[in-house]
């Protein structure tokens, strides 16, 4: 029997630390958790895509990366295949898959991403340009844009 007690992280998404990897990215991430905050090698942040947004393509030796799309419309490449996302979907690119996601919608897009292991992307992004959310994207992040008046 386990005897130690775990006492859980709890983050806002006004804790989350913003990054543009490059200044003229069209893209954001903000860290939810790395390393250092989950004690085990992996990365979960929210990317923000601006309207007509991309990641550059890339890939990772080691790591998987999953995409699940919480807001808007785009689209995911990995290795040649290409495939529509919107709200609800989930892309999952294995180890030394080329990839990249675009946003083709007429809002922002919206998707959790998850890297197991880190493979130094929290790093990668920690070494870009800090970013503020705007308010759009705290709505978005907290949930309130979906909350409807009785």
């Amino acid at each position: 029997m386990n005897n130690r007690c775990v006492i859980p992280v709890v983050k806002s998404p006004r804790d989350y630390q913003a990054f543009r990897i490059s200044p003229h990215d069209t893209n954001r991430l903000a860290i939810v958790f790395d390393p250092t905050t989950a004690n085990f090698s992996l990365t979960l942040c929210v990317e923000i895509f601006d309207i007509g947004g991309k990641t550059p393509p890339n890939r990772h030796n080691l790591a998987v990366e999953m995409f699940f799309v919480l807001k808007g419309e785009g689209r995911a490449s990995c290795d040649g295949k290409t495939v529509s996302i919107g709200a609800g979907d989930s892309i999952l690119v294995p180890p030394t898959g080329i990839h990249l996601i675009e946003n083709t919608g007429k809002e922002r897009l919206y998707a959790l991403c998850f890297m197991v292991p880190n493979e130094d992307f929290v790093e990668l992004i920690r070494s870009g340009t800090p970013v503020e959310l705007d308010e759009e994207d705290l709505r978005v992040l907290s949930r309130s844009d979906a909350l409807v008046a009785c």
